[in-house]
This record gives C-alpha cells, structure tokens and sequence, in this order.
C-alpha cells in the first residue's frame, strides 16, 4: 500500500492538510520562530481557520532580549506580530509553572544524577504535546500544527518519519510522541528544506524572515549549563575526586554538573595519553576518566519507552537502526523488551559516548518505531 502524505500541494501551491478540510479551524504552536511563522501562514494561505497559540514558559522581564530563545519576550511580540499581518487570532498562555516543574527542575535533578538531560524532549512530552495539544482540542480545532522538521504519513494509522532534510530532522526530538497525539498533529515543514521555508517567509513579508535559528536551550543563557543548575540546585557544584579507571586519583573537580560522559577537553588533568569522562559518580561526587576504548559500549537499558511500532513487534528483538545521540548518525541495533515501558538495545558494533539521560531512538528506514530514555549501560574498565 503507497503511503498518503499528511500534506499535499495542490495546484495553487496551497498546502492541505490530510484528514482536515479546507475552512476548518486548526491550531498552530507558534513559537515566534521563522519555522512555526512560516507554518502559520501557509495554513492561512491554504485557507484553514487558523488560531495561533504560545506558551509563555518563562519569566518575561528576564528573557525579553534574550536572543535565539522561544516562547518568551520578545519571541512572544513575533509570534503577535505573524498573527496581525496574516489576520488571525493569537493567544498567549502563561504556562510558567508547569515548565519549571516538568523541564527545568528535571533538567537540574538529572545533572545531579550525573545525567546528561535533553529538557526539548520534556518539554515536548510534558507541555507542548500536553497541555497545548489539549487547548487546541478545547478551542475545536481539528488539528494542531508545529514548525517541526518531522514527516506524518497517514496509513492504517498516522506514522512518525524523518524528515525529507536529515539535516534539518528533528524526529529524535518527538520520540516521545503517543500515537493520540500523533492522529491530532500535523507538520507542514517535514517535506521541505530549510531554505524553502525561508523562502516562503519572505514572500509572506514576515518580519522573522532571517530570524536566526536558536541554538541554546531556551531557558540557558550563553550555554552555562551550570550556572543555571548551580542556582536551582545548592551544592551542585560540590567539589570531588577525579579518578582514572586505574585507581589513580588525580585531583579534586568543581562538581560533577561541569562534566558529560565522552568529554575530553576540559578535564584538568594531565596525562601521557587523551583522557575521557567516562563515568559519573553522583553519590561520591567522583569523575572517572580512562582513554577512549574504556568508552565503548555494547549493551543499553531504557527506561520510559514509547513503542510507536508496537510493543509487540519488540518481544523477540527487532534488528533495526538507532540514534543515542541527536548529532549521530543512526547505527544497527537489536532493541528487545524487557518490561511494558523497558527494553535492552545491543549494538551491532561498540558505541562511544553513550550517556544516561540521553534517548535512544529507534528507526525503520525513516519511520520512527520509538524511542525511550537510556538508564545505564555496561562499560569497559570494569566500573
């Protein structure tokens, strides 16, 4: 059976969304980015019954000229100003609690666990796919529409792919997606390149136009992860041991917050040969490091898995591809379940760099099967 894209341009260069007719009101989370603006209008363009939306989800005195951010300040004055030139309403929704408590303090506790967090799947999981997908529903809308660099192919039932520029994709991300959530959203941006939306923002005069895209987590200023969990977290930056695998203590650490597993550059320790992070140690507040093949990694365990594909296709292991991280390229993997939310991913080659707190995603060609968050994994070095 052929797949039926989500979206379909029709003669006019118009966008249609599938499942939903032309006039019908729809939901669009607008960020104040060039992406969610670009989304927005062609859906007005397309001659939907379009109603933005934007959560507020931090202080906006403190973020009001806080560049490359979203969904505060001036992003929100962004977003009002797309929905005034396209004609339709926007509103805006303080859900400034519900973000420090779902993402900003788990990314802080999960630091402290020595965990390297991913606060953009949280606050998919636990703000934008909840609580905003639940407002659109209450305003009617058949739909809610995202900026996202992902693909919704409509088969038996709404699947999850890459998008068409993997160097845009952003389908790690949204793992988390239920498959509820997936009948109701719509990603109008899956199909094209960057520079097209870009394109289009401009022939919409959208004052986002060239609008650079946001490289930091939004609620982390300059990148200073620390300086953010130092201030959430007293004693975060509790010193410790550095340790070699080998038993060797090198000195003392300014809190483990400051490390990942993988770094090299950074440690303060100087050695014959390169040194990694190789395990963190969150109850001693110790840093242990070892060379790079003490990183090697063959077997994970997830916790929090989201099964897209079905659990059961699961139960005697499924060969597929995977991503630990979202920069890497996805690799061969037997990801097998152990529990109703567990699964065991083996490699087929040792991975490197591998750490808790990061998802692993798993790929069928470009269908996303699901994903769930890593917990631990066996390490060379015997630790």
């Amino acid at each position: 059976m052929l797949f039926t894209n989500f979206l379909i341009k029709n003669q006019k260069n118009q966008f249609t969304l599938d499942g939903v007719i032309h006039g019908e009101r729809i939901a669009v989370a607008m960020s104040g980015g060039v992406d969610s603006s670009v989304a927005a209008a062609l859906m007005v363009e397309a001659g939907y019954n379009v109603v933005g939306i934007t959560l507020q989800l931090y202080d906006h005195g403190a973020m009001i000229s806080k560049k490359g951010a979203c969904c505060a300040g001036q992003d929100i004055y962004d977003a009002r100003m797309v929905a005034d030139k396209m004609g339709f309403p926007h509103y805006v929704l303080d859900y400034e609690s519900v973000f420090r408590q779902k993402v900003i303090d788990d990314f802080a506790d999960s630091y402290l666990q020595g965990e390297t967090p991913i606060p953009c799947v949280r606050c998919n999981q636990e703000v934008k796919f909840k609580d905003l997908l639940q407002t659109a529903k209450d305003l009617d809308a058949k739909a809610l529409v995202t900026g996202h660099y992902v693909q919704r192919f409509a088969k038996e039932r709404a699947e999850l792919h890459r998008a068409l520029d993997h160097t845009r994709d952003q389908s790690y991300f949204l793992f988390t997606t239920t498959q509820d959530q997936l009948d109701y959203l719509r990603f109008p941006l899956g199909g094209l390149p960057k520079s097209e939306t870009r394109e289009h923002a401009a022939r919409f005069g959208l004052t986002v136009a060239e609008k650079p895209d946001s490289q930091d987590i939004c609620f982390v200023p300059n990148g200073s992860y620390a300086s953010v969990v130092s201030k959430l977290r007293p004693g975060a930056l509790d010193s410790g041991e550095i340790i070699h695998i080998n038993g060797t203590v090198f000195g003392k650490h300014d809190g483990i917050i400051n490390y990942t597993i993988g770094q090299r550059k950074g440690l303060g320790v100087a050695y014959a040969e390169p040194l990694y992070v190789i395990r963190l140690d969150p109850k001693k507040h110790q840093v242990w490091v070892g060379p790079k093949e003490a990183l090697a990694v063959k077997t994970i365990h997830l916790k929090e898995v989201n099964w897209l594909k079905g659990l059961e296709n699961f139960r005697n292991g499924l060969t597929c591809m995977v991503k630990v991280r979202s920069t890497h390229q996805p690799i061969a993997a037997i990801v097998q379940v152990t529990g109703p939310e567990n699964a065991t991913v083996t490699f087929g080659a040792p991975e490197y760099g591998v750490a808790s707190g990061q998802a692993c995603v798993f790929y069928e060609n470009n269908q996303v099967l699901g994903g769930g968050w890593i917990t631990s994994q066996h390490l060379n070095g015997g630790i």
